[in-house]
């Protein structure tokens, strides 16, 4: 059986845990096998007292909208402070930490480097390194599997919250490893423990685990929802609509000046591996088109070992590209700062590539055999706990 991170710490307590006041950085969709929050496990525990409640995006009840601002509260289901991570600042200040004498991060990530909750987790890094507070970071599964690594590496250029270093689209690490990563990669001198898991493989995805799947952010609905979403998310960056607010975000795209039938043949005349196009109408709630009838597609995963995400999202890309030229818009740089979707992609390139050769485009985004993807290779070898 699966044992998480938090279920090892609780069993038996570390010595620095021991009578220390702990804050932690989590919300209430980070549950154990019996759907219990970690939040409510640490009130719980006789070893320590939970003191302080750090939020990621969409704050500690998991429900404020992505990019909205989250304010400072007291959690009324647990009376103790919530300070935002996602607000006027994104990283603990040293007041903050003056409060507690150990972090905890306990945060579960869908396996793509857009998501910020790694990168909640890299800033919280740096702060307890400058206030000499130890940290620990519980582990759980990367949802969508530790073997598959897809996309290009994120050049200095364009790392933001929705890309925090060179790694791939899709980077195949848990919480665990991603820790380890930020620590040397950025040369964090924090005195960090990693609480592995025990019973999970590489090879798994989160249907083969044992656990729940509980949405970890309001648009993350289920596990072919994340297989997808390190490609469409691509799309975030353009004017289409990935259906938020409908009940298959990031499933979805679309607009009101696409025939979706059309494009469902186009695309799967392609044979993309493990996807199928399906035309389908939806009406987001919010975003782009917000309250307006589009007409796209949905990709449905037939096999979830062999779907490329990137892959099949760039050959979308370049369809679109093609049929509606004038109608379909790749987000361009604001002066001279990187677009959202350069910011996505990684690279100042992609948009250009796809318009002059689309085969060139997916080719040499994608290609593993870059001086920048052997050190990534090197980098995940030297991080890797399972």
């Amino acid at each position: 059986m699966l044992e998480l991170g938090v279920d090892r710490l609780l069993k038996e307590a570390p010595p620095a845990l021991k009578g220390a006041r702990v804050g932690l950085i989590s919300n209430y969709t980070v549950v154990d096998r019996e759907l219990r929050s970690t939040i409510d496990r640490f009130l719980q525990s006789d070893d320590f007292t939970l003191t302080t409640l750090f939020g990621p995006e969409h704050g500690v009840k998991n429900s404020t909208r992505e990019g909205e601002q989250v304010e400072f509260a007291i959690d009324a289901h647990s009376g103790l402070p919530a300070y935002s991570l996602y607000g006027k600042t994104r990283k603990p200040s040293p007041a903050m930490m003056a409060e507690i004498d150990v972090l905890v991060l306990d945060l579960q990530d869908i396996g793509s480097r857009y998501y910020t909750n790694m990168n909640t987790m890299a800033l919280a890094l740096e702060s307890a390194a400058e206030s000499q507070v130890p940290c620990f970071v519980l582990d759980r599964p990367n949802p969508i599997g530790g073997i598959g690594q897809e996309g290009n590496i994120l050049e200095p250029l364009f790392r933001s919250f929705v890309g925090g270093g060179p790694m791939p689209n899709r980077h195949g690490m848990t919480m665990g490893e991603l820790a380890l990563w930020f620590k040397r990669r950025q040369g964090i001198d924090v005195d960090l423990t990693v609480i592995a898991m025990r019973g999970w493989e590489r090879t798994m995805l989160w249907d083969q685990t044992g656990l729940a799947f509980v949405s970890p952010s309001p648009n993350t609905t289920h596990l072919d929802m994340a297989l997808l979403y390190p490609g469409l998310c691509l799309f975030e960056g353009t004017n289409l609509s990935l259906g938020r607010g409908t009940t298959h975000p990031f499933e979805v795209v679309g607009a009101p000046f696409i025939d979706g039938h059309r494009l469902a043949e186009a695309l799967n005349r392609q044979n993309l591996p493990g996807v199928r196009a399906r035309a389908t109408y939806f009406v987001p709630q919010y975003s782009q088109w917000s309250g307006e009838v589009c007409g796209g597609i949905q990709l449905h995963v037939g096999d979830r070992l062999s779907v490329q995400p990137v892959a099949s999202a760039l050959q979308l890309m370049a369809l679109l590209m093609e049929r509606y030229p004038q109608e379909f818009v790749i987000a361009p740089p604001i002066s001279s700062k990187p677009s959202f979707f350069q910011l996505l992609a990684g690279t100042g390139e992609l948009a250009g590539w796809l318009a002059e050769d689309p085969t060139f485009a997916v080719l040499h985004y994608l290609d593993p055999e870059t001086s920048a993807w052997q050190r990534f290779r090197t980098e995940f070898e030297e991080v890797r706990l399972y």
